[in-house]
């Protein structure tokens, strides 16, 4: 069968078999047939067809039936000439062994194509409209056939090889179709359609029609057709219906009789077009129509082929074709057939000189559509669906390259980029084709997040092309691939080599591309060069690159920068698991006091065996600068700092309470004294102070200090009572002197002075008590044993002494007593 779209029927636009409307997707495809029937179609012209899967029968205006397979060659040698007028319909049996005909001259033909046992040539004397031959004509038991003119009569083989006629209907204005399916026969006449059983042999309805004066039945031809067994379409004039046959429930049977099926409307809708076939598509349907108008010239317009989509009362449109069949401009809708083959989806639409087969398109056809109307991405989805398994004629890969090449035409590189990871897989060599039209349009960078990095490797020069053009175009992109891409993938010494000639000659985004450099070198292990840019960067990933590559012993002379980077990271990074010796930390910062100070602070705080008190006469300046607060608890902890030093250091910078305690470590007490009462005026820490080193010195200098100063008498007369003798300091006092609050200061002192007599009294008693009694106690044990634990037995009395343990507390015991004894007294 010759397609419809070669090339001398594109350049002909009457051999052109359909233009799509709207750019819908069609659902069928057209193929015209050449072959026998263009000769047959030269001299004749075709008035129907009847299609069966073995072979098609066509009927001519002269009466003549010719018999072609479904590419238009004659299967028999002689055309059956068996009409004089034009062939009206012709019937054919399931299993395609029988054909009837009929015709205006008023014959009817049976006809066997493989045994004239049941070959009937009859003459009915009236015109005969139509015909219908039994489904099962050579299995059946009467070899039944129908026929159609002013009523529809069956004939029967008899037992005696007769033909019984059975007028099964009166038809007003003539039966001008039938449609024979099963026990079900559905005929059109002047008042509608009706259905018969034939088993029950009555009619199950009639299904009449909405006539006007200007649709009058007797103009147009009735088209039927059973979608199944149980479903009949009909088409006529303009309105399209759909009924299906059911069996009556049991409660419709009661009481009633009515025969056992019903015929129940499905769909009923009106289309804008003359009906001229109709014929089922799976759950839609096809019809065949002309439009209602004419042309500019009163001439017929184009036939079209809708395929439609009906509901109860309404349709949509799936697609429409309009059909560029030979003489269209001279034919009505009468003069066009549609038949079908139910099984293959395949229709026939005929023209007195012309026959079209329409199909479904399959997955390569609509490819194809899809790729001359540009619609390049679903024509891939098409290919991809079940893996490729439907097409013949397409790949993935051709129409997925063709896909690519339109993109890139359109300059949408990002789609195209994306595409190649769909299409392109694991070819290696396919994707160096690929990438170098990305170069050629300087886009590599549209592909580069998609190119293949893993099993499948590609030349390093492919790589080494994608990071170049980022590093001129994309200073911040060629830094993210270099921190993505494995240096496996390209030569690294030439990618450097590139990064430093860019720098010589362009200033932009130098930073980024010296981190980018930074990588590069540690990807080429020049660790010490990467080192430097980071430090010169400031860039805080220096701690990881020291500590994954274990580049400690290189760090020494770049402490200081480090510090300058991040301090206290800097910091811990050196104290950590002493990766750093503490002395040359110290020598490096020798000239940045602040940074070893922040340093020495640290390493103080760790207080490790090594290092304590090392660094402690270097922390006495440091936090005398930068954190005096810390000073004076740090020389009341450690011993581990020149005294004198601390001591000229806090007198520089008059740091008293620090003069203090240091004057006091080495023993001059009474200028310490003189620095509390004089510079800091605190007599509440020199009377501590006093009380401290417990002199006597110590105390007659506070008291000369405050002799001439009557504030600082009445403070110390209310506290000296309880740690020297008063009279010390009242027999001293100038009488003529007025000091603020002499009398309750006095009264103070006295009671303070009473209240420690008492307690030394108190002390004695108690002493001289436990004195005597502890050596009684002690007389007693040393004549006899005392029972206290299974040690020894006492030998004269065979009881246990007193261990030696606890002789010892108890001499211990009464030394301490006459001590504390001899100390108040």
């Amino acid at each position: 069968m010759e397609s419809t779209s070669s090339k001398d029927e594109q350049n002909n636009q009457e051999d052109s078999d359909s233009s799509e409307m709207d750019e819908i997707e069609p659902r069928l495809k057209y193929v015209r047939i050449r072959n026998d029937l263009e000769y047959i179609l030269q001299n004749d012209a075709a008035s129907c067809i009847a299609v069966h899967p073995k072979f098609l029968c066509l009927g001519s205006h002269w009466g003549m039936i010719h018999l072609l397979d479904h590419q238009g060659n004659n299967v028999k040698s002689k055309t059956l000439q068996v009409h004089t007028v034009a062939v009206n319909q012709i019937s054919i049996d399931n299993n395609g062994d029988f054909i009837a005909s009929c015709s205006d001259d008023g014959k009817v033909f049976i006809y066997g194509l493989y045994s004239t046992e049941n070959n009937h040539n009859m003459s009915m004397g009236r015109l005969v409209k139509s015909i219908a031959i039994d489904p099962n004509y050579k299995n059946g038991s009467g070899r039944r056939f129908i026929t159609g003119d002013d009523k529809l009569v069956l004939y029967e083989k008899t037992f005696l090889a007769r033909m019984k006629p059975t007028v099964l209907c009166e038809a007003e204005g003539g039966v001008r179709s039938v449609a024979w399916s099963g026990r079900f026969v559905a005929w059109a006449s002047d008042t509608g359609v009706r259905v018969y059983d034939l088993d029950a042999r009555c009619s199950l309805g009639l299904i009449k029609w909405s006539c006007t004066a200007e649709t009058s039945p007797e103009h147009y031809r009735c088209n039927l057709q059973w979608s199944d067994d149980k479903t009949l379409l009909i088409g006529w004039v303009d309105i399209v219906r759909i009924c299906h046959i059911r069996k009556r429930t049991m409660q419709e049977m009661v009481n009633r009789d009515l025969p056992e099926f019903v015929v129940d409307p499905v769909s009923t809708f009106q289309v804008d077009f003359y009906i001229s076939g109709i014929a089922p598509l799976k759950n839609q349907l096809v019809l065949l129509g002309c439009l209602k108008e004419l042309d500019e010239d009163g001439k017929n317009q184009r036939p079209t082929l809708h395929v439609v989509e009906p509901k109860y009362q309404d349709f949509s449109v799936v697609c429409a074709n309009s059909l560029t069949l030979r003489g269209y401009k001279e034919y009505s809708c009468n003069d066009y057939h549609l038949d079908c083959l139910k099984e293959e989806n395949r229709f026939f639409i005929v023209s007195p000189k012309d026959i079209v087969v329409a199909s479904l398109y399959d997955t390569d056809d609509r490819i194809e559509w899809l790729l001359s109307h540009r619609k390049f991405e679903q024509a891939l989805e098409a290919v991809t669906m079940n893996n490729g398994k439907d097409c013949k004629r397409h790949t993935v890969l051709d129409i997925g390259r063709i896909y690519l090449d339109h993109l890139l035409a359109c300059e949408k590189y990002d789609e195209a980029g994306k595409l190649c990871l769909k299409i392109l897989g694991r070819d290696k060599k396919l994707w160096e084709e690929e990438v170098y039209k990305f170069a050629r349009v300087h886009q590599l960078r549209s592909i580069s997040s998609y190119l293949p990095r893993g099993d499948v490797i590609l030349d390093p020069l492919i790589y080494e092309m994608v990071l170049y053009e980022y590093l001129k175009m994309d200073p911040d992109g060629f830094l993210q691939l270099v921190k993505e891409w494995s240096p496996d993938l390209y030569t690294v010494a030439a990618v450097v080599n590139g990064v430093l000639e860019h720098l010589l000659v362009h200033n932009q985004r130098q930073n980024v591309l010296l981190e980018a450099l930074a990588i590069l070198y540690i990807h080429d292990g020049k660790y010490d060069k990467a080192l430097a840019m980071y430090l010169k960067l400031r860039h805080k990933d220096v701690f990881q690159l020291i500590q994954k590559y274990q580049l400690y012993n290189s760090v020494y002379d770049m402490i200081e920068g480090l510090m300058d980077l991040d301090t206290e990271r800097a910091i811990q990074f050196f104290l950590e698991k002493d990766r750093v010796p503490s002395d040359v930390v110290v020598q490096k910062l020798q000239h940045n006091h602040r940074y070893l100070y922040l340093y020495l602070d640290t390493l103080d705080k760790r207080d490790t065996k090594d290092s304590k008190g090392k660094y402690h006469g270097l922390l006495v300046r440091l936090y005398a600068d930068y954190s005096r607060d810390k000073l004076l608890p740090l020389l009341r902890r450690s011993d581990n700092y020149p005294i004198q030093q601390a001591l000229d250091i806090c007198s520089q910078r008059r740091f008293y309470p620090e003069m203090v305690y240091l004057l006091g470590r080495i023993g001059n007490t009474s200028e310490a004294l003189a620095l509390m009462t004089r510079e800091l005026n605190d007599m509440e820490s020199a009377i501590a102070f006093c009380q401290e080193h417990n002199d006597e010195e110590l105390w007659n200098d506070l008291v000369n200090y405050s002799l001439d100063k009557p504030a600082a008498i009445t403070f110390l007369l209310q506290k000296i009572g309880t740690y020297v003798d008063p009279r010390l300091m009242v027999q001293r006092i100038e009488p003529t002197l007025e000091i603020p609050g002499l009398k309750k200061a006095l009264v103070k002192m006295m009671c303070d002075y009473n209240l420690q007599i008492s307690v030394q009294e108190g002390c004695k008693k108690i002493l001289s008590n436990d004195y005597f009694n502890l050596h009684e106690r002690l007389v007693h044990c040393h004549q006899k044993g005392i029972f206290i634990d299974d040690d020894q037995m006492c030998g004269a009395c065979h009881r246990k002494i007193i261990s030696r343990g606890t002789w010892l507390y108890f001499i211990v015991n009464i030394v301490f007593m006459r001590i504390v004894y001899l100390i108040l007294n």
